[in-house]
């Protein structure tokens, strides 16, 4: 079951309607597990700063209960979640803080 957190310091009214859904059905297709599985947090408006500066930032923290692959499989939904944000959110790859992936026990 995965756990997906979006941290940034967009205001609300800079973060797409309906990214949270969006961002479910990517995580479900990037990871392979059910959508009914997904859970999804979106927390705009936050005090952030990455790299030293306070420009427009994301941070994505997946958590998941049960193996969601290799490490070599973590690389490449990493890659696809970087792709989805930076479409999604018209921000750079450098402002998008890496995906960290904490297993859970369940």
């Amino acid at each position: 079951m995965p756990f997906i957190e979006l941290d940034t310091n967009l205001p609300a009214n800079r973060v797409p309607a309906g990214l949270e859904k969006r961002l479910c059905a990517a995580t479900a297709a990037i990871l392979g597990k059910p959508e009914d599985r997904v859970s999804v947090t979106v927390r705009p408006g936050l005090t952030m700063a990455l790299g030293g500066t306070t420009e427009p930032c994301v941070q994505l923290v997946v958590s998941s209960i049960g193996v969601v692959g290799t490490a070599e499989d973590n690389r490449g939904h990493s890659a696809q979640f970087f792709e989805f944000l930076t479409k999604e959110l018209a921000l750079d790859q450098d402002r998008c803080v890496a995906v960290v992936r904490i297993p859970l026990v369940g």
